[in-house]
């Protein structure tokens, strides 16, 4: 398995990108508002496999002291195998300088607090209508 990291929005299947982080239930964006998102953010990791998408990661950041970590899925064939992890280091080292936030789903919590991410007490979010209902049945709220 020859897995390649790359840190830029060049020569990316972006529908690819669309349909890992829909499988997860991490976004409904459709392939071009994919590569809007992606293209916009401080930093981006894609891991890809025969130059296929099959891990994406991204960051917000205002380059100086916050960032946020978003869209982080993996292809369910590499759980397991620390391609997840990679990600998230790949992302840390480029707002290394930062406080980072993020937030994930419930069920891998344990896999951020692993990595040096603390649980917060205040965390709060304000949803879009249209997505707050399932914000709230997928467990987030």
């Amino acid at each position: 398995m020859n897995i390649v990291i790359q840190q830029h929005c060049q020569a990316i299947n972006w529908q690819e990108v669309a349909d890992l982080l829909a499988f997860y239930g991490l976004s409904s964006l459709d392939a071009n508002t994919q590569e809007q998102v992606f293209k916009r953010s401080y930093a981006v990791v894609f891991l890809l496999e025969n130059e296929q998408v099959v891990g994406v990661g991204r960051a917000l950041s205002d380059g100086i002291c916050q960032a946020a970590i978003y869209n982080v899925a993996l292809a369910k064939h590499l759980h397991g195998q620390k391609y997840g992890r990679l990600i998230i280091e790949k992302l840390v080292e480029q707002v290394k300088h930062c406080n980072i936030i993020l937030y994930t789903h419930p069920q891998t919590v344990e896999f951020y607090r692993n990595l040096g991410f603390d649980l917060m007490k205040t965390g709060m979010a304000r949803y879009q209508a249209d997505h707050r209902t399932e914000m709230k049945n997928m467990g987030f709220i």
